[in-house]
């Protein structure tokens, strides 16, 4: 029976737009930042903040050695920030009313400082809230340092939760993501990014 719902952040709760994101590292000077920005993991500087190698200081001061200018941590922050397309009234109803249905919800992301700026700020939702008032816990790569798919961070959750995989079900919409929780025993979902999934996802709790 399932009474754990891991969901990603990005491409699940938030509607992605990778392209946004791009243009606003391009737009501070990093020519190649389609090269080291990935829809689900990233390269480089990025990927060594996201996976906690470094803090976001250490970032911005690359980023600036980078483009050749100093960049400043707000807008570090926006072009970060330019992942999120959206965020779906229907996903945040989804939500409330899964924990109502006694479902733990627990988050489980690659992510960064400055992504979480604003998710982790009551700036959230629009209504007042951080993502925390959605989820029963938080698992965000750079805190955790390590990363999806690596097999540690599934484990590292699951035993910090103290449930076995087969009452989880997984959401993510990347496949590499999906096939490592599915290897670790849990049942799994992979909705495209921006996908509703507010309805499909009983097929998957029954």
């Amino acid at each position: 029976m399932i009474k754990n719902i891991v969901f990603d952040l990005g491409g699940v709760v938030i509607t992605l737009d990778q392209p946004q994101a791009v243009r606003r590292f391009e737009e501070l000077g990093l020519k190649n930042a389609a090269e080291l920005l990935d829809p689900y993991r990233q390269q480089g500087i990025f990927g060594d903040l996201e996976g906690g190698q470094i803090d976001a200081e250490t970032f911005r001061v690359e980023l600036s050695r980078m483009v050749g200018r100093e960049v400043t941590y707000r807008e570090c922050c926006h072009a970060w920030q330019g992942y999120a397309k959206c965020l779906p009234e229907r996903n945040l109803e989804a939500l409330v009313r899964l924990r109502q249905e006694g479902y733990r919800l627990i988050l489980l992301s690659n992510t960064n400082p400055y992504m979480m700026e604003w998710v982790g700020s009551d700036r959230f939702d629009g209504h007042g809230h951080a993502i925390s008032h959605y989820f029963d816990a938080l698992y965000l790569s750079y805190e955790m340092q390590v990363m999806k798919p690596a097999d540690e961070i599934f484990v590292r959750m699951l035993m910090s939760e103290h449930v076995p995989p087969h009452e989880c079900l997984f959401i993510d919409d990347g496949p590499r993501n999906v096939a490592a929780a599915s290897q670790r025993g849990m049942r799994t979902y992979c909705p495209e990014n921006g996908a509703d999934w507010t309805h499909d996802i009983y097929q998957y709790l029954k």
